[in-house]
């Protein structure tokens, strides 16, 4: 049974990271992660992002930003992919960028730089097929 902060969550992670990654991700988590992915899904999605306070933009740049800090580039990698989709803009991230490298250090923004060319590259070559 899920509740309706779980349902919320739910759609608002799918929206963000895409349901197959979503779908992927609940369906394949073993055993003993299962609780976890529910708890994600219901905590960070549900009552965090479901709260309409923020707009999603603005917490796409917080949690590009909050992850390069903490140096944490698969959940960054997600989270970029989820600004752009939030309407955050190639010029903001590259903006972002800057300001990610200047206060989290320089080796923080190349890895950002390279994840990001890589997203971008892909992104640009859907388009063309």
């Amino acid at each position: 049974m899920t509740s309706k902060m779980f349902d919320k969550g739910l759609a608002i992670r799918k929206d963000v990271l895409g349901t197959e990654y979503v779908e992927t991700a609940l369906a394949n988590a073993p055993e003993f992660s299962k609780d976890f992915q529910n708890l994600l899904t219901e905590y960070c999605w549900g009552a965090a992002w479901g709260d309409d306070t923020l707009d999603r933009k603005t917490r796409s740049i917080m949690n590009v930003s909050m992850l390069a800090a903490l140096n944490r580039m698969h959940e960054w990698e997600l989270h970029f992919r989820g600004a752009l989709k939030n309407g955050v803009s190639r010029d903001e991230l590259k903006a972002m960028l800057n300001q990610i490298a200047i206060y989290c250090g320089v080796p923080v923004g190349v890895e950002c730089h390279r994840i990001a060319n890589r997203v971008f590259a892909e992104l640009d070559a859907e388009k063309k097929s």
